[in-house]
């Protein structure tokens, strides 16, 4: 730690300890002990919009992309693939009634889910029975939305009133909440259909769980990423017309990079979280993956806003126009990661160049971005103490170094003064990041470029992940520490696989990046492209 002490000063602070310390462990030790609540968020919190430079007030504002009307497709597996924005002109017309859309992914759910292992709790009889009051709405004249009828999966860490919640975790597999998650809750009066509950590495890392391992549909034999495996999973393969995962340091951009799917991971502080499974109340985010750009816009309109419940969600403004032009908006990117990165990311940043786009180098200090994870670790710390110290982080699958039981076992030992210095860092981060984007309209990186994912976690910043081009790999990819005992399949000739390109907004301008990410999806042009066998 390279804190120095004498001999005399640490038989001082020896001595006095039991005395000094024990206030402070009182808590959960006795004789006065008290249950802090699960609900229960600390008195600090983070609010990056006073970094906003956007205003978070005012009307939303939402002109979707012109799209042809396209035929209903008679093969099924055209119709489970087709975006949101195509499936809700089907059902609104009634070309395409929500009972037939539920049975085509409630039939590839059961097909599919033995290869990708990304389902937890099918919701069979809630599916069909909103399936069919929606179809009865609609017919009546009552349509509520492009969400009305659109069967949708939930990363199974959002609460569900009288269905199984289990956050992919042993100790919790049994465990069934009484009421919705706010956004369960306003998905469900948008119409949109609950069809299942997806997988999510345990406790929202990586992505094994205690069914096994979600798998990549796109390369079976590596895993889909974490920790919102499933809903990557799922909606790569055509199985939901679109999923809710949640973020709180990759686990929106990662698997939809590996699956290759639209994954919008909103700013802090928009989407109420009541309900959700608490890592980290001061990063954890939830968003939504699709098949296409404009569909996480959709999605966003209907699941921001604040709620009482959640101290950190606060009022926000969607200005989205998905037919306006992207001439001159300015694009920063960082020349040293674009250069290591793929051929991919470069031909991306020219895309964007040739759709009239500014392009600005930029640069951010070098920092230990990293030590920033000390926060994570204690508020997801605390956050699980009960579990840690009752022994049940005992019962899961994953003990190894990277797995949450030691991590959770390692931050009883951190300084709290240290925590205190991390969060003093967070905030001259936050100072950085707005001075950057005083220059940019938004910033376009590798996906999994360590630093920009730890930063804007950490300060808040929202992000899309779309779908740029294909790659080949030799190796099958893995979010865990590499095991000598158990190596990674290799592959000769070596496989295709999606690759992705992720563009950070200014905060609480999801707008913007939605704009920019449907005129950058259109020119890449492999958005449609499908994993082979599904």
């Amino acid at each position: 730690m390279q804190v120095n002490l004498t001999r005399n000063e640490c038989k001082q602070a020896a001595d006095s300890w039991r005395e000094s310390m024990a206030p402070l462990y009182e808590r959960r030790t006795g004789p006065r002990k008290i249950q802090l609540e699960p609900t229960l968020a600390p008195a600090s919190r983070w609010e990056p919009n006073q970094f906003a430079a956007t205003t978070t007030t005012g009307a939303d504002r939402f002109v979707p992309r012109h799209y042809e009307p396209a035929p209903l497709p008679s093969n099924e597996a055209d119709i489970a693939f087709a975006p949101l924005t195509q499936l809700s002109q089907w059902v609104q017309s009634r070309q395409l009634s929500s009972q037939r859309l539920t049975k085509i992914y409630l039939d590839r759910l059961q097909r599919f889910d033995p290869k990708l292992r990304c389902v937890i709790t099918l919701t069979r009889e809630l599916a069909l029975e909103q399936a069919k009051r929606a179809d009865a709405e609609i017919a009546a004249g009552n349509y509520r939305g492009p969400l009305h009828g659109i069967p949708w999966g939930a990363k199974d860490l959002l609460d569900t009133a009288g269905i199984p919640t289990t956050y992919g975790a042993e100790p919790f597999r049994d465990r069934i909440p009484s009421a919705n998650a706010t956004v369960v809750q306003r998905l469900h009066d948008a119409g949109a259909v609950l069809i299942a509950k997806l997988s999510l590495g345990a406790l929202a890392l990586n992505d094994i769980w205690f069914g096994g391992q979600t798998m990549n549909p796109w390369l079976l034999e590596e895993g889909s990423s974490g920790s919102s495996a499933g809903p990557g999973a799922a909606t790569a393969a055509g199985l939901v017309g679109f999923s809710i995962g949640s973020e709180t340091g990759g686990s929106i951009v990662s698997p939809s990079m590996r699956c290759g799917v639209a994954g919008l991971r909103p700013t802090y502080g928009r989407v109420p979280r009541t309900g959700a499974m608490t890592l980290c109340w001061s990063l954890d985010k939830l968003g939504p993956m699709t098949r296409g750009v404009e569909d996480t816009l959709l999605i966003l309109r209907s699941i921001s806003g604040p709620d009482s419940h959640d101290v950190a969600c606060v009022p926000s403004t969607l200005d989205y126009d998905g037919t306006a032009s992207v001439t001159g908006l300015r694009v920063g990117y960082f020349p040293k990661w674009i250069q290591e990165a793929t051929e991919v990311d470069r031909a991306a940043l020219q895309s964007a160049r040739e759709l009239g786009m500014t392009l600005v180098e930029v640069s951010i200090p070098d920092w230990p971005y990293d030590s920033l994870d000390l926060i994570l670790f204690a508020e997801a710390a605390a956050s699980f103490e009960e579990l840690t110290l009752s022994g049940g982080l005992n019962q899961m699958k994953m003990q190894v170094p990277d797995a949450w039981p030691n991590i959770f076992r390692q931050s009883r030992f951190l300084s709290a003064v240290d925590f205190v210095q991390a969060d003093r860092l967070r905030r001259k981060v936050a100072i950085e990041m707005a001075r950057l984007f005083s220059q940019v309209d938004l910033l376009m990186v590798p996906s999994l470029q360590d630093e920009m994912l730890t930063i804007t976690n950490f300060t808040g910043h929202p992000s899309l992940t779309l779908r740029a081009g294909f790659v080949e790999v030799s190796e099958a990819r893995s979010d865990w520490a590499p095991d000598p005992a158990r190596p990674l399949p290799k592959f000769n000739p070596p496989r295709r696989v999606p690759h992705g390109v992720t563009l950070i907004g200014h905060l609480f301008d999801e707008g913007t990046l939605g704009r920019a990410g449907v005129a950058l999806e259109a020119s890449f042009g492999v958005a449609a492209e499908r994993p082979a066998g599904f």
